[in-house]
């Protein structure tokens, strides 16, 4: 409307587009951070869990992912399963992801409980 189709041209022929590394600098800060910040700790975080699951041995307190915990009772290795006593004469087989920690102490599994409760 204010400029002329004409002097509009000029100005984009007259600007060559040259490579230049510095236009990619950014864009490889900004990877890097991400990778920093986002991908790398959730990896390790992955392999943390990995490796906590495939060690689940009888006997471990755990809470799953859905607020349940229990004692694991049976570990069945060909389905990728555990089986856990939640109560007295209750049991449960549950796929061994589904575990999202280990209780160290009886004390624990009474404050996990209480925080169900509660909510």
């Amino acid at each position: 409307m204010f400029i002329s189709p004409a002097f509009a041209q000029a100005a984009a022929e007259a600007a060559p587009q040259e490579f230049s590394f510095a236009s990619f600098v950014p864009l490889i800060a900004i990877f890097a951070i991400f990778y920093l910040l986002i991908i790398r700790p959730q990896s390790k975080k992955m392999k943390e869990h990995q490796e906590m699951v495939n060690n689940l041995k009888i006997g471990n307190n755990v809470v799953t992912s859905g607020g349940i915990v229990g004692v694991v009772k049976d570990v069945l290795t060909k389905e990728n399963q555990i089986e856990i006593e939640i109560a007295e004469g209750v049991r449960i087989k549950l796929l061994k992801q589904y575990v999202s920690e280990l209780v160290k102490d009886a004390e624990e599994i009474k404050n996990q409980k209480s925080k169900i409760k509660n909510a």
